[in-house]
């Protein structure tokens, strides 16, 4: 049977377990000395993994495991200065510490972006537990650009369903409504 790592907090069963109202709490990098801090005033919602190759994982995981916060709920509060954009082309400037080079958050910048008001954070990078465990996949087709074998997507796919994680190869149903939300209003179908 293939085995690929999927993520350290899925691969031997879902080890995240959440608590009644979480409201946030701090995130940290990997180094050992002078860790960047990031302090997150809001519960991770839609926590998921991330099969794309632009996100930051684990060494030896195929995924990320990211999760939305309301972007004014995130502020450095130890190291900013060691932050930079990972890659100012892509849409979504990812900041990574530049002396372990974890990926601290994830932001939109044009205000017009359906995510402009969100952050994504890596959750695992908590040092307060009680966040909530992730509940769904995306892009999972892309674990193949990052080296699984195509012909192992089965039993990925199958693998993350037995975990609770439902695999898709686009956002859940929920943040698709809300990315077909956002079009319908710029476009004018729907009154914002």
């Amino acid at each position: 049977m293939p085995k690929v790592s999927i993520h350290p907090m899925v691969d031997n069963g879902v080890t995240v377990h959440s608590k009644p109202r979480f409201s946030g709490g701090t995130l940290v990098c990997k180094c050992k000395t002078d860790p960047v801090e990031v302090t997150v005033d809001s519960d991770y919602l839609f926590n998921h993994l991330c099969g794309c190759t632009q996100c930051w994982k684990p060494d030896g995981a195929t995924f990320s495991m990211l999760a939305a916060v309301p972007r004014d709920k995130v502020k450095v509060t130890r190291h900013e200065e060691k932050l930079q954009v990972v890659d100012p082309s892509k849409v979504l400037h990812r900041y990574a510490c530049k002396d372990c080079g974890v990926h601290m958050y994830g932001v939109v910048d044009k205000p017009d972006h359906v995510f402009h008001g969100f952050a994504f954070i890596h959750p695992e990078l908590s040092r307060d537990a009680g966040y909530a465990p992730p509940t769904f996949a995306a892009f999972v087709s892309s674990a193949i650009d990052g080296g699984v074998a195509p012909s192992d997507m089965a039993w990925l796919r199958g693998r993350l369903r037995e975990l609770g994680v439902e695999p898709y190869d686009c956002y859940s149903p929920e943040l698709m409504d809300i990315v077909a939300t956002h079009a319908a209003k710029a476009s004018g179908v729907l009154q914002a």
